[in-house]
């Protein structure tokens, strides 16, 4: 059974759609476990469209994995901008960024507990919903 309610990373989004990411057959396998649509934001696309912007084939893979159905944007109103700068702050020795945030605000509001990173050295840190972690895939032994 493929899992659902999944938020969607940079690291793995580029990976998908560059096949000469030193990750990309990890991510394809790992996506395959995984229940269309994945949830992401902006920032994550802003980041992941940026990382990928001198390869044109990656780019238009990006679009058409929302074409596809395989990712789509989750919305970020003007409500969650107190939520996210609490976290920028709280998360500032860590260098947290606005993509990141974007996503730990989507947990604690969609109720989505996995995210689908290669960060784990920051998403094992960051909590949600006062205290809980979240689940990561692909795990570091994938």
């Amino acid at each position: 059974m493929k899992r659902r309610g999944v938020l969607l990373d940079a690291g793995p989004m580029v990976a998908i759609v560059s096949r000469d990411d030193a990750q990309h057959e990890r991510c394809v396998a790992a996506l395959a476990d995984l229940q269309p649509p994945l949830w992401t934001s902006w920032p994550v696309l802003t980041e992941s469209l940026w990382l990928v912007r001198r390869d044109p084939a990656a780019v238009q893979g990006l679009f058409r994995g929302f074409a596809e159905g395989v990712w789509s944007l989750s919305r970020l109103g003007d409500e969650a901008l107190p939520w996210l700068e609490g976290f920028l702050n709280r998360y500032r020795r860590l260098g947290a960024q606005l993509a990141d945030a974007s996503l730990v605000y989507l947990a604690e509001r969609e109720n989505i507990d996995t995210v689908f990173t290669l960060d784990y050295r920051d998403f094992s840190v960051y909590r949600y919903k006062k205290n809980k972690s979240l689940k990561l895939i692909p795990g570091l032994g994938q």
